[in-house]
């Protein structure tokens, strides 16, 4: 700080209170044209600590210096409005400070302000008594090794900014947060610090989005290519069943062309597993095989997704990244639910398909791609084109040879051969073996339907082998939630003889028509129960735990009921 500065001292702040009104009826505070919030400092708290577990330190810091870059805009403009030009400049810069404070985030104590407009001279420096963020975050992470204050520096370089028409940048010299004695900030020009460009980076925006986005990208390619050198064991299509393997056939006699393949039918009928069926029998099985989900992006992504988008083209946009055309150049490119894809996708897609040029999200300039397009849909893509939802150009396009998928349930012969597939997957992948299915589990998934197809048994198996666990088969149980629902066929009667048995619903129907005969001629409860316990009785030859055993009840409950109507001894 130099030397000859002198202490500033604040003008008083009545017309900055005149401009605070209260409006308790409305729901309303007022600063100025600017419409306030009072929030308890708990609640700022809890939501600087979930920023700070969801984006982490660095970027946290960042976002909280963007949201008070935004406020120090707003009262550098209620600033000149408040004082105009009847104060000095110096005078007029402190009104920020006041306003600083009037929000009750810190108290603001000059140390020194030197302001030349003309020159471009600016040097301030101010001690932050009390700030509310060394308070939050001492309370919330404890000390820290850099200064917490980031929305109060980033309120002043931006009412600094926005009240002198030029970029000022303050750095925290000292703050409690980290350990110092107090908390003191100083402003200059920000070409004045040598790190101002990287200072400056911190106001931008950084979304997520993009990042995650890449990470997405890099993840996929990554799965390719591990696939590609573990024997695609992940890809192999399994089943016999007449109706797959004309499927197969059909996948494999046009993977050496370069027609585009659209396969149809039910979701979770494993389209993905046969597009890349059709790669790997195709001569581009050597490059990549990139597969994409419309369903899984939002509309307002697709086309940055599907052909890249150049640095700038729209906020947040930091560098350039290539789509997924690009990332399967030279090898095949698979659309999965390619109905939902958006009009504009639509229009972009047919032009790629026709010329073979791609053109980045805000660029200019043209890509070659050389790409094989496998599509697929669980929809009815003729109805939508009848509909005008989706472009008939782009269907006959697509529609070159289609292919159709058959449901599981009408390849019930490749159900075991899929189930001991996903067993030895999620085996190995749980780390414990089982005992195998038991037979009656077979039985109930070759009876099920599977509305949910191939993703459906799986899902199925992998809860099956949870709720299993080491050493014990998969019964039906556990792959259905459910007891077994045993047929009926016939069991061992008391007699020692064979006989049909009787379910729940057929021994609930005899006995309302009994009930109802029984009513209907007259038959008194007492004379009912002692004709039943003779007969039971008779039946057994005097056996009274065979006759309990027929009836339902204990020995000793028939042998009293038995004694009490003199049964056997008359």
């Amino acid at each position: 700080m130099p030397t000859s500065l002198t202490t500033p001292r604040y003008p008083d702040s009545q017309d900055i209170l005149d401009k605070l009104r209260f409006l308790p009826s409305e729901g309303q505070i007022w600063l100025g044209e600017q419409r306030m919030l009072l929030l308890q400092v708990q609640t700022m708290a809890t939501f600087r600590q979930e920023i700070v577990n969801t984006m982490g330190m660095q970027r946290a810091r960042s976002f909280f210096m963007r949201l008070g870059y935004h406020a120090g805009l707003q009262d550098a403009e209620l600033a000149r409005s408040v004082r105009g030009q009847e104060m000095s400049v110096e005078d007029g810069f402190l009104t920020g400070p006041q306003l600083h404070a009037l929000r009750g985030l810190v108290k603001v104590v000059p140390i020194a302000l030197d302001i030349d407009p003309r020159r471009g001279h600016f040097y301030g420096e101010f001690e932050w008594q009390d700030s509310y963020e060394v308070s939050i975050s001492q309370h919330i992470f404890g000390p820290l090794k850099e200064p917490v204050c980031w929305l109060q520096l980033g309120y002043a370089c931006a009412y600094s900014s926005q009240f002198l028409g030029q970029e000022i940048q303050y750095r925290e010299v000292e703050c409690r947060g980290c350990g110092d004695a107090r908390c003191r900030i100083v402003g200059k020009p920000a070409r004045e610090w040598e790190d101002h460009e990287a200072f400056a980076e911190l106001f931008r925006e950084d979304p997520l989005i993009d990042e995650l986005y890449e990470l997405q990208s890099r993840i996929a390619y990554l799965e390719d290519d591990i696939a590609r050198h573990q024997g695609e064991e992940r890809y192999r299509p399994i089943g016999q069943s007449p109706a797959f393997l004309g499927a197969l056939d059909l996948i494999d006699r046009a993977a050496r062309s370069e027609v585009p393949i659209l396969l149809l039918g039910e979701t979770g009928t494993g389209k993905e597993i046969l597009a890349h069926r059709a790669h790997q029998q195709s001569e581009r099985a050597d490059k990549p095989f990139v597969a994409v989900n419309c369903a899984a992006i939002p509309p307002e992504l697709i086309e940055s997704e599907l052909f890249g988008v150049e640095k700038g083209a729209y906020t947040g946009a930091m560098q350039s990244r290539v789509g997924r055309f690009e990332r399967a150049h030279g090898g095949t490119l698979f659309l999965d639910e390619l109905a939902e894809l958006s009009p504009r996708a639509q229009a972009a897609l047919l032009r790629v398909l026709q010329e073979k040029q791609i053109e980045r999200v805000g660029g200019q300039a043209s890509y070659h791609v050389d790409v094989r397009i496998v599509a697929a849909t669980h929809g009815d893509l003729t109805e939508r084109v009848q509909d005008g939802r989706f472009r008939a150009d782009l269907f006959f396009r697509l529609n070159a040879y289609p292919v159709t998928i058959p449901p599981l349930r009408d390849r019930r012969d490749d159900m075991p051969l899929l189930a001991e597939h996903f067993l030895a997957r999620f085996e190995q992948h749980y780390r414990l073996k089982t005992l195998g299915f038991t037979d009656q589990a077979l039985a109930a998934m070759r009876r099920h339907d599977w509305p949910g197809n191939i993703r459906e048994l799986q899902n199925t198996i992998e809860r099956g082998v949870i709720l299993t666990g080491e050493g014990h088969p998969v019964g039906e149980q556990s792959l259905f939630g459910q007891q077994p629902a045993m047929a009926r066929g016939q069991v061992l009667g008391d007699s020692g003889h064979l006989t049909q048995a009787v379910d729940d619903a057929t021994t609930g129907d005899a006995l309302d028509a009994l009930c109802g005969s029984i009513l209907e001629g007259g038959i008194a409860l007492e004379a009912l129960e002692e004709a039943l316990l003779e007969r039971a009785y008779r039946d057994a030859n005097g056996n009274i735990s065979a006759a309990a055993r027929r009836l339902g009840l204990s020995r000793a409950a028939l042998d009293y009921r038995l004694k009490k109507r003199q049964i056997g001894s008359r």
